[in-house]
């Protein structure tokens, strides 16, 4: 990917960009996720800290759990953005607000065991119980 990625909020107030190529793209469904969404599940896109800017306003911030902080527009609370305080280097944007999120489909998708029970999982994709660092996927029995 050699031009930038570009996305923002639905107001326009909060405008980002990234130039590097993503770490990650998942589906999570952890309860944190969908609470900070009001969706069942959450698609975000992993970007090195270092390729990721805001290029017009800034986002405001929630410490959502101990090392958790999610940025969200302060006008009208799409949400934006979640960082670990122990992966600074990285920063996951919510695919929604990519002006391309067509492009960026999951690959694979995380924190089955908070699923809602009528959210459907994509057959397609490997799923992974918790966090999918350092972890096998589940095999198609295990999956709820």
């Amino acid at each position: 990917m050699g031009h930038p990625i570009e996305g923002g909020c639905l107001c326009g107030a909060v405008r980002y960009r990234a130039s590097g190529k993503p770490l990650a793209q998942t589906l999570c469904h952890c309860r944190s996720c969908r609470l900070a969404s009001g969706a069942p599940a959450l698609a975000w896109v992993v970007f090195r800290a270092d390729d990721f800017v805001f290029v017009q306003g800034e986002p405001a911030e929630f410490s959502s759990s101990p090392g958790v902080v999610r940025g969200f527009c302060p006008q009208c609370g799409t949400p934006l953005t979640y960082r670990r305080a122990t992966k600074g280097d990285t920063i996951d944007v919510t695919t929604a607000t990519l002006d391309s999120a067509d492009d960026f489909a999951p690959t694979k998708e995380i924190w089955v065991d908070h699923k809602l029970t009528w959210a459907c999982l994509n057959d397609a994709l490997p799923h992974y119980a918790k966090s999918s660092v350092g972890a096998l996927p589940l095999t198609k029995g295990d999956t709820p």
